[in-house]
């Protein structure tokens, strides 16, 4: 989660070309995507966690852009526009899991003065990479892109709102908010890992091979692996069911052969004959 050298101070991109109130061109844009890219890609991975998906989101942060160029006006800096380019295009492509936390519920707890967690399980935890990175997952994507943009990424809230077309006062209510409902995430990781204890593959792990093992293009270790993962986890069976259960129900959208009318197809099969008779 460390920041690049030429991203580590927040504001203005330095050394971008025409950040004034000039129009950006093609060439300066390729030059934004050199400086900028890593960090946008880094900011894309930690939303959605699946490097295509990132990748995804970088490429097309980039075509927005460069269909939008005329629009830029150096109102804010560069890199704050294209990262609220990015910004929106996963909100656009957001599909909620149920695996969020409820931040009003988390807040409620804070507000009982008997709430407290062990801050030694907390911070241990945070320290390790694959639980503090569980934990943000579970966030609402409101609030993990303000935490990601100012505590892994070093901006200022003043840049984040710009950036995700907020208020000051609400980037700083989600950042709050947010911090609140990760140490308890943090605090109960353990508590969420418990009914997986011992099943082949994490969660997202399996569900990320979810259209190989449909297909049926996973090597047979990894296909074995994945079954395991089924018959022992809570909650992933239902999903693979529906996804069959879907597509058997998309296969059948596909109307037979005989809608065509018999008189279009002799014509049809005609033409392909090179004959007009």
């Amino acid at each position: 989660m460390g920041t690049a050298d030429d991203e580590q101070q927040p504001g203005p991109a330095r050394g971008t070309a025409a950040a004034g109130p000039g129009l950006l061109d093609p060439t300066a844009l390729g030059e934004l995507a050199r400086l900028h890219g890593p960090g946008l890609y880094r900011f894309a991975l930690s939303l959605v966690r699946d490097p295509d998906a990132a990748d995804d989101l970088v490429q097309d942060t980039f075509v927005r852009a460069l269909s939008r160029l005329d629009g830029f006006r150096g109102d804010s800096s560069p890199r704050t526009w294209l990262h609220r380019i990015l910004h929106n295009l996963a909100i656009d492509r957001a599909r909620r899991a149920g695996r969020e936390v409820l931040v009003d519920e988390v807040e409620e707890r804070w507000q009982d003065d008997a709430y407290t967690v062990d801050s030694e399980v907390v911070i241990v935890r945070a320290e390790r990479r694959d639980e503090l990175e569980d934990a943000l997952i579970h966030l609402p994507f409101a609030y993990r892109a303000v935490i990601l943009l100012h505590d892994v990424e070093g901006w200022r809230l003043a840049e984040i709102a710009d950036s995700l077309g907020i208020g000051l006062p609400a980037a700083k209510q989600r950042l709050r908010r947010g911090r609140m409902a990760l140490v308890t995430l943090l605090a109960a990781g353990a508590d969420r890992r418990a009914a997986l204890e011992g099943v082949p593959l994490s969660c997202w792990e399996a569900r990320a091979r979810v259209g190989e093992y449909l297909d049926d293009e996973l090597a047979l270790s990894e296909r074995t692996r994945l079954e395991r993962h089924l018959e022992t986890c809570p909650t992933c069976p239902g999903l693979y069911t529906s996804l069959v259960g879907v597509r058997a129900s998309l296969g059948s959208l596909r109307d037979p052969d005989t809608v065509v009318a018999p008189g279009l197809a002799a014509r049809i099969e005609r033409r392909l004959r090179g004959s007009d008779a």
